[in-house]
């Protein structure tokens, strides 16, 4: 198993919130400043997560493609 991505870009946080990469961007540049990011450094999953309120586990395996078993399709 290789290294693990412990960060998070627009167009992932696109296809999560299912919104326009416009928007994410506009939502990734607000959680930076909610965490007094500066513009060279990168948002977190984690802090994605505990802005938005969503599982660290699902959002990390999702951008990492790690399948679960909520991923397997039933036969």
């Amino acid at each position: 198993m290789g290294m693990k991505r412990l960060c998070i870009y627009p167009k992932e946080v696109a296809i999560i919130i299912g919104k326009s990469q416009t928007t994410a961007q506009t939502l990734v540049r607000t959680i930076k400043d909610v965490y007094e990011k500066e513009k060279h450094q990168a948002l977190t999953i984690r802090e994605f997560c505990d802005y938005m309120g969503l599982d660290y586990k699902e959002v990390f395996n999702m951008v990492n493609g790690i399948k679960t078993t909520n991923d397997k399709k039933s036969a």
